[in-house]
């Protein structure tokens, strides 16, 4: 099972998080809350990790499919609730940019798959009611 350690840092809201292998991540809440901006919000941070998680499925599905990928990069934006507590992720909008040589029709398959099938984290925040709506961006080598 992971493990993740938390301690607070910096400031009230401050907090390092470290995992088994020692990698860490600052978290803070925001300035308007008592944060410092000494950190990612915790919120974003599920952005972060869907758009990690899927970065993973998409370039491993290419690659078996021996597609040339020079460079790969993502947009995540995300709305969410207002007037609600907890304001969970309402609305994420996913532009996949690929640079190389790669098939149009097998990297939209690839994002198809990893947000409808592999992404863990996709299925969680899809399950919480989020929408997630995608594109791919193919940029020729």
């Amino acid at each position: 099972m992971p493990k993740i350690e938390l301690s607070r840092v910096q400031g009230d809201f401050g907090f390092e998080a470290t995992d088994e292998y020692g990698h860490t991540v600052k978290m803070d809440s925001s300035p308007e809350s008592g944060g410092e901006n000494f950190g990612v919000r915790p919120m974003q941070m599920l952005l972060m990790g869907l758009a990690g998680c899927s970065a993973i499925d998409v370039i491993a599905i290419l690659k078996k499919q021996r597609q040339e990928i020079k460079d790969y990069k993502m947009v995540v934006n995300g709305d969410r609730e207002t007037g609600k507590e907890p304001s969970l992720w309402q609305n994420i909008t996913i532009e996949f940019h690929l640079y190389g040589i790669i098939d149009q029709d097998k990297a939209v398959k690839a994002a198809e798959l990893s947000l409808g099938k592999y992404c863990s984290v996709a299925a969680t925040l899809e399950k919480a009611g989020a929408k997630i709506n995608w594109s791919v961006i193919i940029h020729p080598a």
